[in-house]
């Protein structure tokens, strides 16, 4: 029994409300409106989680929600159709919406906007009801926590359920099931019961949503937290069959009798490796990610059983660079991304010929020029790669890449490998063979860094020695 003259505590003594949000309540309740803190920023003040953005909701229509806060600050009414005005203050963005009672065409999956009058149906519409909490901003007698949908207990017990049920909720928009997957790698929640069977029921609708808002879900998640478990609940859905097809394509065993690893558990476990050696002072790194988790899916395409029933997947490195290329393409990439994933994914293999005979110096050079920039992240990717059971073929391949990346840091040191290039460019090129530009020039080029990289630097006299002799050897066949 608490003593007297003290009040039970509610769930708003938990949230810090930012000053800005405090302004905003002052402006809105003087102007007869109502504001609440909503959706993820409650569920991160609950959760004890930065959030430098703020969402809002109100009664007040979006044309008098942008008077209110025009004095205040940069303003911008892109989502201003949808209901959504936004604002900045200080170092915060704001966005307010007013309270919706959207209807979907369930084919488009476009919403009719339509505005509500109430919190409690303004809270309904919203995707999980961790999501579906609001605090009060404008209450005369203090902060007033809204939970009509059991959000504050399904977070205490870190499930995921809807407001609506389920069905009704991912019809209106099937993106709320990737989103479900993309809160238990982010949160570390996991999925209703009634939620996972919609998912799996349903999987097929999210063929429905835009490549663009699928692939933002899809990197939140492989940037997350717990990534693992949101794959596994992609694949076991069937959703990812959909949006990421290449991935339950690998859950195939090695040989016949089952008896190794299947591709599909290596690369989850690869993931968690290369995520093991990020750098926490850089934080997530989508490229290195997408890298692993796409790292072997050229294997089902190349797979090959032997007469003597060993399982081969020749060319696999080749295979996947094309497949992830094509892919990341579908998913919307920006085109440096697609080549440095699939970069990686190409090279990730070529270590293994290392191992198993010395390299020359010129196969280091090529090795470190073809990673150019991605040097660091092929080293994460290629350390990751081992996930054998048998520690003493671990501690080989770990020794054998120690070796690899202090011989790369000898020929750095001696020949700025970084920046490598032959020992004569274009101008000098066309002094010494007094020829002009054109296609010549780029044959000799090439040929000088050919040889750049087999030899290691000329110096200026030899090279243009060497250039003189390739000269006269292609006058001579033309």
């Amino acid at each position: 029994m608490k003593a007297s003259g003290t009040r039970a505590h509610s769930p708003a003594d938990l949230i810090a409300v930012p000053e800005v949000a405090r302004r905003l309540g002052a402006r809105f309740a003087g102007s007869g409106h109502e504001l609440y803190l909503v959706g993820g920023t409650v569920r991160d003040a609950l959760l004890g989680r930065a959030d430098s953005d703020l969402d809002f909701t109100t009664d007040a229509r979006p044309e008098q929600v942008l008077a209110i806060v025009e004095p205040l600050g940069p303003t911008w009414t892109t989502g201003m159709e949808f209901g959504t005005v936004g604002v900045q203050l200080g170092e915060r963005l704001c966005e307010i919406t007013t309270f919706r009672a959207d209807r979907y065409d369930r084919v488009s999956r476009r919403p009719e906007v339509v505005y509500g009058d109430s919190l409690t149906a303004d809270l309904l519409r919203r995707d999980f009801t961790m999501n579906a909490m609001a605090l009060s901003l404008t209450g005369g007698d203090g902060q007033v926590f809204s939970d009509p949908y059991g959000g504050l207990a399904d977070l205490a017990r870190g499930q995921l359920r809807t407001p609506a049920p389920p069905q009704e909720s991912f019809a209106d928009d099937p993106l709320r099931m990737l989103r479900a997957a993309r809160f238990v790698s982010t949160l570390g929640v996991s999925v209703a019961e009634e939620v996972r069977a919609a998912m799996t029921g349903m999987a097929g609708q999210l063929g429905r949503v835009s490549a663009e808002r699928v692939q933002t879900e899809l990197t939140k998640l492989l940037l997350g937290a717990h990534p693992r478990d949101g794959l596994e609940l992609l694949v076991d859905t069937g959703l990812a069959a959909v949006v990421l097809p290449e991935l339950p394509a690998l859950r195939m065993a090695v040989d016949e009798h089952g008896q190794h690893k299947d591709v599909y558990a290596h690369t989850l476990q690869v993931l968690e490796q290369a995520i093991d050696l990020e750098d926490p002072q850089d934080g997530p790194d989508a490229v290195l990610r997408w890298a692993a988790l796409l790292h072997d899916i050229g294997k089902p395409a190349t797979r090959v059983t032997g007469t003597d029933g060993r399982v081969s997947f020749h060319h696999h490195e080749v295979v996947g660079a094309k497949l992830a290329r094509r892919r990341l393409r579908e998913l919307r990439f920006g085109k440096q991304f697609v080549e440095d994933v699939s970069q990686l994914v190409f090279l990730h293999l070529r270590f293994y010929g290392y191992r198993t005979g010395e390299w020359t110096d010129s196969a280091v050079r090529r090795y470190v020029v073809d990673a150019g920039p991605l040097l660091p992240r092929l080293h994460r990717l290629v350390r990751s790669d081992c996930t054998t059971r048998n520690r003493r073929k671990a501690a080989a391949l770990s020794l054998a890449y120690d070796t690899l990346e202090r011989r790369i840091g000898e020929l750095q040191r001696q020949e700025e490998l970084d920046a490598i290039r032959p020992d004569l460019d274009g101008n000098a090129i066309m002094k010494v063979l007094g020829i002009g530009p054109g296609r010549v020039v780029g044959e000799a080029y090439r040929y000088l860094l050919a040889l750049r990289m087999e030899r290691g630097p000329l110096g200026t006299q030899a090279a243009e020695q060497e250039l003189r002799r390739w000269w006269e050897q292609r006058s001579a066949g033309s």
